[in-house]
């Protein structure tokens, strides 16, 4: 900063002085003051008692002694949303990376899914901490393994959710949770898996499913139960049986879907 002034300050000493009226100093002062009012009559600006200026017509008060300021705490409330003809996008759920690895069970239980004569129960935990109601993950999970679609077409297996001691423990976890869980298979905070007696559910997965079922998230849901509940009963993963063609629910749809359309149910 200090180069840039005396750089100006060479600059001005460069100029050359303009050269004064012929009335000299005496004819810059009146000039000066009849310019000063013409502009005061002009714009009209005059000066209230605390110092604040007031233009044109605005009347001029006295001032006005004001009460100390109170900080007053309102209840928070929802603003209320302009009327729009298109609705807006819910908002994408905002996983953590990892958890304190503890469940919430859904309490209850649902009727039993399917005919078979080999029953499984099971339980729908959510780990705390994610912005998902475990009574609403558990009507998802019901409903998917009840539909008519689902492992019950197959005539020898059926389902019912229990609110403790199931055959399986359906879980929603964190990435990093899921990752413990699933340990010693990989699953590197992206996919799901079963394991043992767990049904480990990534909650990024469940959130905003993948790609390629093109924000299908309800049906990707449904896919990724009936897959990791498919290994519970024995089942391994397939290939995608030619392009075109609908995707059994045993191929890996997460990571991608080979040509195959997206499919969730192992009896579409």
């Amino acid at each position: 900063m200090a180069s840039r002034v005396r750089r100006a300050g060479h600059r001005d000493r460069g100029r050359r002085r303009a050269p004064e009226s012929p009335s000299g100093g005496r004819g810059r002062l009146l000039g000066g003051l009849a310019l000063g009012l013409a502009v005061i009559g002009l714009v009209g600006w005059a000066v209230v008692p605390d110092g604040e200026p007031v233009a044109g017509n605005a009347a001029i008060v006295p001032p006005v002694a004001h009460p100390p300021k109170t900080l007053v705490v309102l209840p928070a409330t929802r603003p209320t949303p302009a009327p729009s003809a298109t609705p807006s996008a819910p908002a994408t759920p905002e996983v953590p990376a990892t958890g304190p690895g503890t469940f919430a069970v859904t309490p209850g239980q649902s009727a039993q899914a399917g005919t078979g004569s080999t029953l499984l129960t099971y339980t729908v935990e959510v780990e705390t901490g994610l912005p998902f109601d475990p009574i609403e993950v558990a009507a998802v999970v019901d409903a998917t393994l009840a539909d008519p679609r689902s492992w019950i077409a197959g005539g020898r297996h059926s389902f019912q959710r229990v609110p403790s001691d199931g055959d399986l423990r359906i879980l929603v976890a964190t990435p990093g949770t899921t990752d413990e869980l699933c340990a010693p298979l990989r699953t590197r905070g992206e996919v799901s898996c079963r394991n043992g007696d767990n049904v480990v559910l990534n909650a990024l997965r469940w959130a905003v499913a993948v790609p390629h079922y093109n924000g299908d998230v309800a049906g990707y849901r449904q896919y990724v139960v009936n897959h990791e509940v498919g290994h519970a009963l024995g089942e391994g993963h397939v290939p995608c049986p030619g392009r075109g063609q609908v995707a059994p629910v045993m191929l890996q749809q997460t990571y991608g879907l080979d040509g195959c359309l997206a499919n969730s149910w192992p009896y579409p």
